[in-house]
């Protein structure tokens, strides 16, 4: 197995490993801890041309119902229409604009996210965590990237206060992305 920690020969599409990624995110929950969740169906795609990486194009595909946060309740909660209104939005998507080289590894991808039928302009900051070829013979590249935004931003803004002050769920929902792609033939 061969690795490489820049991004060189990049060029063609690649498309996410769902079985070796994950998208997942980190709520606060009742002002005092965090819990985390992921969604388990997702796809996506990445076009790359080396000579213009500007050019780069993201597209990822998120089921609603695949969310899970290992407590069935709450799941199911999160999928009806207090938070994602799974039935009348099914996809949660982002489809890249723009992506900007920070550095050797870095890489500021900016898109619309859409939640809820909901669209806003996100930047994720990711890092290139490197390229190998694996047992198989497949090209794979690895990176990692992160974001916080508004639930509200997106129109899930069910809540519950609390007696002590402060509510059950907070505004601010953390997503990451872990993700391995292969390259496509």
């Amino acid at each position: 197995m061969s690795t490489t920690a820049t991004p060189t020969n990049t060029t063609g599409t690649w498309e996410i490993d769902p079985s070796h990624s994950q998208v997942g995110f980190t709520a606060r929950h009742a002002m005092v801890t965090k819990v985390r969740g992921s969604f388990n169906d997702f796809e996506g795609t990445v076009v790359v041309n080396d000579d213009d990486l500007a050019s780069t194009q993201i597209t990822v595909i998120i089921q609603a119902k695949s969310i899970d946060t290992r407590n069935e309740q709450r799941d199911g909660h999160l999928r009806s229409n207090d938070f994602l209104a799974m039935d009348e939005f099914p996809e949660i998507t982002f489809v890249s604009t723009s992506v900007t080289p920070t550095d050797a590894s870095g890489l500021d991808v900016t898109g619309d996210l859409t939640i809820k039928g909901i669209t806003n302009t996100v930047r994720i900051p990711f890092s290139f965590e490197g390229t190998a070829t694996d047992p198989f013979g497949n090209a794979r590249a690895g990176f990692e990237g992160a974001v916080t935004i508004n639930r509200k931003d997106y129109g899930v803004t069910w809540n519950a206060a609390l007696e002590t002050g402060g509510v059950l769920v907070s505004e601010k929902i953390t997503l990451e992305f872990d993700i391995s792609a292969i390259k496509q033939a």
